[in-house]
């Protein structure tokens, strides 16, 4: 028969002051070799990336943001108009608009706008 195990399982603190124990003991007890490869591997990695959604609206206060995407979207368009298509300021309602729609949905009214559909106020 199999024995029971009475041990506890660490909590989640304990588990990750135990992981960083164990790393401790790793870089003391591994050799520094530097070589070129090495140096070239760190350079090559890249940045960070920062992922970001739009700020808080006071207008949108629930938690369905389906209105919040549809107006960022009217937003961005509106400001494309006004001030053409390279201009900087629209880049961040851009920005919001792509990270709080779904893609088909933009797809969807992007087709909308092409064909006179569109059921906003542009």
């Amino acid at each position: 028969m199999a024995k029971a195990v009475s041990a506890q399982t660490p909590s989640l603190s304990e588990q990750y002051h135990l992981e960083n124990e164990v790393k401790q003991v790793k870089e003391v007890a591994a050799p520094q070799v530097t070589s070129s490869e090495d140096e070239v591997a760190e350079e090559e990695t890249p940045d960070e990336i920062t992922l970001e959604t739009a700020p808080a609206d006071f207008r949108f206060p629930t938690t369905n943001q389906t209105r919040h995407c549809f107006t960022r979207y009217i937003e961005y368009h509106r400001c494309v108009a006004a001030k053409g298509d390279d201009a900087p300021e629209c880049d961040k309602f851009a920005k919001f608009y792509r990270s709080l729609c779904p893609s088909e949905w933009v797809d969807r009214w992007n087709e909308q706008r092409e064909n006179g559909t569109f059921p906003g106020p542009l």
